[in-house]
């Protein structure tokens, strides 16, 4: 008979979220590490080979069929983030290897040309990207999503973008191109206004002010921009709710949306450890809150009621927004993306932007 090891980090790392790698939930054995765990560790990148780089979404609760996802795994390394479960199916885990064990899609915009030129294929908005960031520090130095960009741009195929980086600022010129023909808009996911907890919480993301300045710098180069507030964390950031959103309107975002935390397989486990580290005075009120806005669990599967949460204490929340997105001049629906310019790609000048990159790190 197998037996399980967990392997566990004993303490926080620097610039990481996790301090834990809980077990695998698809593995029967874990191995138990034996060296002192790095106090630095290192990103390690892994090429991704993946056929496809379009991904189909049928989730009612998601507002997108299609997304791209140049990275698998993130260095933001957000305590909470759902997408860490993704990382269990790569045979990692969602701990701190989702933070250091980067797979990444060199050969994205090729693979992405080649599927827009397949016969039959209808272009639909396009989520950059449906998981984890597509601006996390490691695009500045391999630029895959710019790569997957300058194909969208050049095809005039609609993409929305989600962040928490100001690194998409960089992109402003390919984003202007689309929006002149209304096929780009782009949220700015601001979590808390409080720098010290974003660096804790979410520790290497941009600043709350960066992202805030680059609603602005990207609406001044006709960019649509929103604000995602989200995930909003009961007990912990809940309260910054509307100060976020004025905030975000004053930058210059045109709509909004909120939700509440949810936290997934063994998510629960690294925020709850992260939580225990580092809002020890908080924890017991937090998660408390977490469930009740949950039914008894930290996170509820159910489609309908997993984005929004349930009860009281959810209840004030969306009524909250609702009450200061108006106050604000926030729209809670995005402008609609328009596909009817979409060109198919053809001849050899898109070859440029499909040349494949590597690095390591």
């Amino acid at each position: 008979m197998q037996r399980t090891i967990v392997r566990m980090q004993t303490r926080p790392r620097r610039a990481r979220g996790a301090a834990i790698d809980p077990p695998n939930r698809f593995d029967r054995i874990e191995v138990e590490r034996t060296e002192p765990p790095e106090d630095r560790p290192r990103t390690v990148i892994v090429p991704d080979h993946s056929r496809s780089v379009l991904t189909a979404n049928s989730s009612p609760d998601v507002p997108f069929e299609l997304s791209i996802n140049p990275y698998r795994g993130c260095e933001h390394g957000c305590a909470y983030c759902y997408a860490r479960t993704f990382h269990e199916y790569l045979g990692w885990s969602a701990g701190l290897e989702f933070e250091t064990r980067i797979a990444v899609k060199f050969d994205a915009a090729r693979s992405l040309r080649r599927e827009l030129t397949r016969p039959g294929y209808r272009p639909r908005p396009v989520s950059l990207s449906g998981a984890t960031d597509p601006y996390q520090p490691l695009e500045g130095r391999l630029g895959i999503t710019r790569s997957v960009l300058e194909v969208l741009a050049a095809t005039r195929h609609p993409v929305s973008v989600v962040t928490k980086n100001r690194l998409v600022v960089r992109d402003s010129d390919l984003l202007a191109r689309l929006s002149a023909v209304g096929a780009s808009r782009v949220w700015l996911s601001v979590t808390s206004l409080d720098p010290r907890l974003t660096r804790r919480l979410e520790p290497r993301t941009s600043t709350p002010s960066a992202r805030l300045a680059a609603i602005r710098r990207l609406t001044d180069a006709g960019v649509p921009c929103g604000v995602l507030a989200a995930p909003m964390i009961p007990g912990l950031t809940d309260h910054e709710l509307p100060a976020i959103l004025a905030a975000a309107a004053t930058a210059g975002a045109r709509w909004a949306r909120s939700m509440p935390v949810r936290l997934p397989g063994a998510v629960a486990a690294v925020f709850r450890d992260w939580l225990e580290r580092e809002e020890p005075n908080r924890a017991a009120r937090v998660l408390g809150r977490i469930r009740s806005m949950r039914r008894g669990g930290l996170d509820d599967t159910v489609f309908g009621r997993r984005m929004r949460g349930d009860g009281p204490h959810a209840e004030t929340l969306h009524r909250m927004f609702r009450i200061f997105a108006r106050r604000h001049g926030l729209g809670t629906d995005p402008p609609a993306l328009c596909s009817a310019q979409f060109a198919p790609p053809g001849g050899a000048q898109l070859e440029l932007f499909a040349q494949p990159r590597s690095g390591s790190g």
